[in-house]
């Protein structure tokens, strides 16, 4: 373990044995960090917060503040961020806030410069967050997203698999998997073409995601009648079902079209 002289460390605090701590740093007692993850300078890592393998967390990030909530009154509440992180300068993730619950951060995500997780948040795995992403309290990741610069996500919003949002969007409500997207508020402008080759998904499944696009968001009939039409055409490639499930289970609704008109 290399802990620098100026670093402050909790003696009740758990650390691997290979952790590297900077100058400044400060790591209070509920603290659990894994082998291999170096916390730089000045970076305060607070709360009951556990961090995994190889994590790398820059300077001044703050892990694991009291979360920025009036409900919150010093209840027992979590945060587990998972392996192989990269949680660049001033980036702030905040845990739970009722009584035992979490904001949880999965494995191999980017979070560059002054990202924000707020409080009972779920990221999951290999995200991208660009400088300034921020997410309201209970916002829902999905694997694979990218999150553009500047981008703010409304509470309880989900944004699902495979999509990118682009920088500056207001996101109020569900981002389709799968999907570009992009304004203010956020809309869909089509499928994350890019995305999709990149992780190997099949032509077969990317034409009939295209074909379903054209029916949930371009066909001129609410998203919920284009899903049903969907269901009932059929069997469903893995993607196109995971899609339907995807908007008929939304509580906020889904973000419209671009073609849409008000």
């Amino acid at each position: 373990m290399s802990i620098h002289k100026t670093a402050i460390v909790s003696k009740n605090a758990k650390l691997a044995s290979d952790v590297v701590v900077g100058p400044y740093a400060l790591i209070n007692e509920h603290v659990e960090i894994g082998s291999g993850t170096i916390i730089g300078a000045h970076c305060v890592i607070d709360g009951r917060t556990t961090i995994g393998s190889n994590c790398e967390i820059f300077y001044g990030a703050v892990v694991g503040s009291r979360p920025q909530d009036l409900k919150f009154k010093d209840e027992k509440t979590y945060l587990v961020i998972g392996n192989n992180n990269i949680i660049r300068e001033y980036c702030t993730l905040n845990p739970g806030t009722t009584e035992g619950s979490k904001t949880v951060v999965g494995d191999g995500n980017l979070m560059m410069a002054y990202s924000h997780v707020a409080h009972d948040c779920t990221v999951g795995n290999n995200c991208v967050f660009a400088n300034n992403a921020t997410l309201a309290g209970h916002v829902t990741i999905q694997d694979r997203a990218v999150i553009g610069g500047l981008v703010a996500i409304h509470q309880f919003v989900r944004v699902g698999k495979l999509s990118i949002i682009g920088g500056c969007s207001k996101v109020v409500q569900d981002i389709p998997p799968f999907s570009t997207c992009d304004g203010h508020p956020a809309r869909v402008y089509g499928l994350n073409l890019v995305g999709l080759r990149r992780h190997q998904v099949s032509r077969e499944a990317i034409h009939e995601l295209n074909h379903a696009y054209k029916v949930l968001f371009n066909a001129g009939r609410s998203i919920r009648h284009g899903a049903q039409e969907l269901a009932q055409s059929g069997k469903l490639c893995p993607e196109v079902s995971y899609l339907v499930d995807f908007v008929t289970s939304s509580e906020r609704g889904v973000s419209r079209s671009c073609r849409s008109i008000e």
